[in-house]
């Protein structure tokens, strides 16, 4: 009790609640990458600063977009001699049609947010006006994220940059992967997402490509590539590059006449070669000429891109909706069209299962009225018996996070049996929240975990002089029901 001087009426609260263990957040990705512009609202650089968003607006109003792309196409049309009328008019792409955007980083943006994403953190690398591809920005940019404690996730879609100026290798792509497993090794809080490069028909489209491409080139020691997992192909997606009128450009106008006997002759259109939609020439003298090319370029100008960002928003889904403990796989993607590569089940027992490297690679599938779904659920330690899965490494990840957070409060305190009795207890009731939400397994919560503390328990007497409280802590964690085999037999008649 206090001493009192003063004569008066005094109120004391008591507390009688115990110590608890808050529960940390699980999905906060962190997306390294080039912008289009890297200053906050009082006009200072954000380059090589980790910038916590919430929605894509404010992704632009900090960072901007990507340069426009600039399409070429070439129109034919056709007429009827006897009247002039055009009967058709077709619209092709000039050349080889755009696919994977020169930045990746916006658009990863978009599938990350439409797939369910929300809070993140953004670190601009450099502008996307200038600044040239290396893997060292963005081992940088890894480093500088060890500062910053509330991001759980690492995704570089810009990795795997296209750049005919800066074409990433292989081996640059790996030094990065490499980069961000060490560094969820080393803080034991975070995962890594990574891309295979290049994953799309004549590029990487089969395990033998897989192989040279991730598995050769990263680490192997199987402590360090347990925070990670890399996801196959590249997604086609329903996402338009981002152009205007201005960029848009009829290379060719072909007018093919029609004769009343059905015989073509081909010729020039009025629309000179190289001109821009936006033009008058176009937009005023050729009306249908100028919604024939929008349309086409609306329906069939879209992106191709690496799959971290549209998996980093389903691991916030799931963890939002079901918990960290389950298995961000099985799972529709939004925005995505096709996967760039058919992966039939040859392919994904090669990815699911590497028996020389060990190292698992989840596939991205097609199916039949199911559409795009995440098919594969391992680390890269793929076949580590403990860290197999991408939910049970995340899981552990959140419970030692959670619990290392709540037991700082007893730093300096007497490492004595009342001590030992708080801390226990504050464990136990947070794993049994665990337990009860499905994240453990066991029909008790006796079966499911458990917590020890105490001299000639976790402790010698040793210890104790030396300022050491050691908890051991053992939990059964779920885990996802990867193969289901059903059985089916003859029942021999009876009667």
């Amino acid at each position: 009790m206090a001493l009192y001087k003063t004569p008066g009426v005094y109120i004391e609260e008591i507390a009688k609640f115990p110590p608890a263990v808050a529960a940390v957040e699980t999905a906060i990705p962190a997306f390294i990458g080039f912008t289009e512009k890297a200053v906050d609202e009082k006009g200072d650089s954000l380059t090589n600063i980790p910038t916590r968003i919430t929605s894509l607006l404010e992704y632009e109003q900090l960072f901007g977009r990507v340069p426009n792309q600039t399409l070429s196409l070439d129109v034919t049309q056709k007429q009827l001699d006897s009247s002039g009328r055009i009967i058709s008019t077709t619209v092709a792409f000039s050349g080889t049609p755009p696919r994977i955007p020169d930045y990746l980083l916006y658009y990863s943006m978009q599938l990350f947010f439409a797939n369910g994403g929300g809070p993140c953190y953004v670190v601009s690398v450099g502008d996307t006006s200038s600044t040239a591809y290396s893997s060292g920005l963005f081992t940088a940019a890894i480093t500088r994220l060890e500062e910053y404690d509330e991001p759980t996730l690492y995704v570089f879609p810009d990795a795997c940059s296209h750049r005919a100026s800066n074409v990433a290798a292989n081996s640059d792509v790996a030094d990065i992967i490499d980069a961000a497993l060490q560094s969820c090794a080393k803080l034991q809080d975070r995962f890594t997402i990574a891309d295979v490069r290049n994953a799309i028909v004549g590029g990487t489209d089969d395990n033998a490509d897989v192989t040279t491409a991730l598995r050769d080139e990263i680490l192997s020691d199987k402590d360090i590539v347990k925070y990670g997992a890399a996801y196959f192909p590249y997604l086609d997606t329903s996402i338009n590059f981002l152009t205007s009128d201005d960029d848009i450009s009829i290379a060719s106008h072909t007018l093919i006449t029609v004769a009343d006997d059905g015989s073509e002759t081909s010729g020039d259109g009025s629309i000179s070669d190289n001109t821009a939609i936006s033009d008058t020439s176009v937009v005023n003298a050729e009306t249908e000429v100028y919604n024939a090319a929008a349309a086409f370029v609306r329906l069939n100008a879209k992106v191709t891109l690496p799959p971290s960002g549209a998996v980093a928003g389903v691991y916030a889904r799931v963890d939002a909706s079901r918990g960290v403990w389950k298995a961000p796989a099985n799972v529709g993607l939004a925005l995505v069209n096709k996967p760039s590569v058919t992966i039939t089940n040859d392919i994904n027992d090669g990815l699911n299962v590497d028996t020389t490297s060990g190292k698992s690679v989840n596939a991205i599938r097609a199916f039949a009225g199911k559409g795009v779904l995440v098919w594969g659920a391992r680390t890269l330690a793929g076949n580590d018996n403990e860290w197999r899965y991408v939910p049970v490494r995340r899981f552990f990840n959140f419970v030692e996070e959670s619990v290392k957070k709540a037991t700082s409060g007893f730093v300096f305190e007497p490492n004595d049996a009342n001590t030992w009795t708080k801390v226990r207890t504050m464990i136990e009731n947070f794993l049994v929240l665990q337990w009860r939400a499905g994240a453990l397994a066991g029909a008790k919560p006796e079966h499911a975990f458990y917590v020890r503390v105490g001299l000639n328990q976790t402790m010698t007497a040793d210890d104790i002089l030396n300022g050491y409280l050691i908890v051991e802590i053992g939990m059964a964690v779920v885990r996802p029901a990867e193969f289901i085999v059903l059985r089916f037999s003859h029942k021999m008649q009876e009667s």
